[in-house]
């Protein structure tokens, strides 16, 4: 995951990716624990395959 930090607005705390505000919520604790629920997601999706053909389209042969 890209570098994050969670800071302090008032009474809210607001996740940063790099300098983009992307999640606000009420509680630094849930924060975290959106953070790190995101990261596994991410971690857990398959790496994609660079030298996988596309699927090719079955044609109708009528002859």
């Amino acid at each position: 995951m890209k570098s994050y930090s969670i800071v302090r607005m008032g009474d809210d705390y607001v996740v940063q990716a790099d300098d983009k505000s992307i999640l606000k919520v009420a509680s630094r604790r849930r924060a975290a624990q959106l953070v790190s629920d995101a990261s596994e997601l991410l971690n857990a999706q398959p790496e994609p395959a660079d030298d996988a053909e596309p699927p090719v389209a079955a044609e109708n042969e009528a002859s």
